[in-house]
């Protein structure tokens, strides 16, 4: 009979996507589960033999596949973790599901909302713990900022603006993002920095009620930096939304593709009694190094750590993988949830609400400034 998983003293995880050559799944899903207790990496899946057993040699892994059937029968795994790209999310989520597995799977979880809302199904349907990668919400400053709203600090929220730049969208782009420029790939600025962005924002200050959307596809070309040809771009490199929250305030957030030598992340949250400011190095709030300041009666703005209570993984152990931070702290809320029976970290139903979201966003959105 088949260990259940409160009965394991750590979780067993198998990766699928994992590569001895880089990529995300080495350099933050790794680090993060190797830092934390109660996790143990056991499995993974490649694209061929060849580089499943280059991954198994350098990251000290014994079950090694190349393709993820043969990891989903192990019973040494019990938490499958997706990290490849978006178009490949629904046949790897359904086959993990189908035998059983718990799932934690990269954000956007499907290639739009049908996708997710199939996805969020299966899992409800067999009784599933599916988990999705909006890494952001798990931070400590975020924790911290939806907790000093709650608490009153800014008083009554009037308003709060936010502007980010994607990265990628922009001028150039290297050939393992180039896929994102296809919209019909789900892996596109509206999806990816803009998606986690406003999720952690409706965390912190609430849903939307009204919205307005203005999209733009402003280059229609852009420039690989390898080859130095130019490959189409179908993706909006420009997002611009406001409205009303749930709450009443005012909100109004701006993207753009590309890296900005001014501005690439500001945050304002302004109340009653206060005001907070959020800044940071990339639009990618998931990973960006964040630092927040926060003002009340008009005095100056001074910087807010959050309370080392925020710290669901010691910071300190992650001085030479600071992207892995915000996943670690995902998955110790991972881990938790299916130890403990807890409902903290994004759920498959979670996501689809979030997609549901964003695919408002770009049916509202006119797209209609593109450039020639």
């Amino acid at each position: 009979m088949p260990v259940s998983i409160s009965d394991r003293s750590s979780l067993g995880v198998g990766i699928v996507g994992l590569s001895a050559s880089g990529g995300w799944a080495a350099n933050a899903h790794v680090p993060a589960l190797s830092r934390l207790a109660g996790y143990e990496l056991r499995g993974l899946v490649s694209s061929s033999a060849a580089t499943a057993k280059a991954a198994s040699d350098k990251f000290g892994v014994d079950l090694a596949f190349d393709n993820v059937h043969e990891l989903a029968e192990r019973e040494e795994i019990d938490l499958i973790v997706i990290t490849v790209k978006v178009p490949e999310h629904r046949q790897l989520v359904m086959t993990a599901l189908d035998r059983g597995k718990a799932v934690l799977c990269e954000w956007p979880l499907g290639n739009g909302l049908e996708e997710t809302e199939q996805l969020a199904e299966a899992a409800e349907k067999r009784g599933l713990r599916g988990f999705v990668g909006l890494q952001a919400r798990s931070a400590p400053t975020i924790r911290y900022m939806r907790d000093l709203i709650a608490d009153g600090y800014v008083g009554e929220v009037l308003s709060t603006s936010l502007i980010g730049s994607g990265g990628t969208w922009g001028a150039t782009v290297d050939e393992r993002n180039a896929y994102t420029l296809d919209r019909a790939n789900g892996a596109t600025m509206l999806t990816i920095p803009f998606g986690h962005t406003i999720d952690a924002l409706a965390m912190v200050l609430g849903e939307f009620d009204d919205i307005a959307v203005t999209t733009a596809t402003r280059r229609r070309q852009v420039v690989d930096s390898g080859s130095g040809s130019a490959i189409p771009m179908t993706a909006e490199d420009q997002i611009a939304v406001s409205g009303l929250l749930e709450s009443g305030a005012v909100a109004s957030l701006h993207f753009r593709g590309g890296i900005s030598p001014g501005t690439n992340f500001l945050w304002e949250i302004n109340g009653t009694a206060g005001d907070l400011v959020l800044t940071g190095n990339s639009g990618h709030l998931q990973l960006a190094d964040t630092e927040l300041r926060g003002s009340r009666a008009g005095s100056a703005l001074a910087v807010m750590a959050p309370p080392r209570r925020y710290e669901l993984v010691p910071r300190d152990k992650f001085g030479d993988a600071p992207r892995a931070y915000n996943v670690a702290c995902a998955y110790a809320q991972i881990r938790d949830d299916l130890n403990s029976g807890t409902a903290v970290a994004p759920t498959f139903a979670h996501a689809a609400g979030r997609h549901s979201l964003l695919e408002r966003i770009r049916a509202t959105g006119s797209n209609r400034c593109e450039s020639r």
